[in-house]
């Protein structure tokens, strides 16, 4: 990910092996949250004194990694269906020495019993099958404390939600209109003080009442 002027500036996480990662996701059009986002999220889990985190959508293991680093008392419980993201996840974790603070769990989201899961969680960040977001949302939210922040990203959908022509494809069309119906809920979702950023590619931080 290129850096912009405040990404210089910002006292991120400095680890080149989390750069090979940031490479891998680029060269392999592996979707990984985007440094605005990042900076938000971490932000986030240092505000609230985040200890345990969910996270939905495992990918490569970059956020969770990355979440995992910003205290060494953060545990991370990550959920990917996709065997080879899994797998290059576990690696990942592995050689970051970060295998003992992240449990990666191979399931689908929406398949898994989370009554399986050990914690409730100060933290959920919600980054998988954009249509399904309201059905993750709706599962996940009993396992959130109360205080507890559930962070969405991907919810301008590469600004697409902005700048539909019309003469998107069906398919992209069914799906900007998922990501919509998710971003109304949402808002007026009367259990959550939730706000809406334009930051990375768009997300909304949402805090349980």
């Amino acid at each position: 990910m290129e850096k912009t002027y405040f990404d210089k500036l910002n006292n991120t996480i400095n680890n080149s092996y989390l750069q090979k990662m940031e490479e891998y996701a680029k060269n392999n059009s592996v979707p990984i949250i985007q440094k605005e986002g990042l900076e938000c999220l971490l932000l986030t889990a240092k505000l609230k004194n985040v200890k345990k985190v969910l996270e939905i959508g495992t990918a490569i293991g970059y956020s969770a990694s990355c979440l995992a680093f910003v205290s060494n008392d953060i545990r991370v419980d990550t959920i990917e269906r996709d065997k080879k993201m899994y797998d290059e996840a576990i690696k990942n974790i592995s050689i970051l020495g970060l295998d003992k603070r992240i449990n990666v769990i191979l399931a689908d989201a929406l398949d898994f019993d989370e009554n399986n899961l050990k914690y409730d969680y100060d933290l959920i960040f919600i980054d998988a099958a954009k249509s399904q977001y309201i059905k993750f949302f709706e599962k996940y939210e009993k396992k959130l404390k109360q205080g507890g922040v559930i962070f969405s990203d991907n919810l301008l959908f590469h600004g697409l939600i902005e700048k539909r022509t019309g003469e998107e494809s069906r398919n992209l069309s069914q799906m900007l209109k998922k990501i919509e119906a998710f971003n109304e809920w949402l808002a007026k979702n009367e259990a959550y003080d939730t706000t809406f950023l334009k930051l990375g590619d768009g997300i909304a931080i949402s805090i349980k009442k």
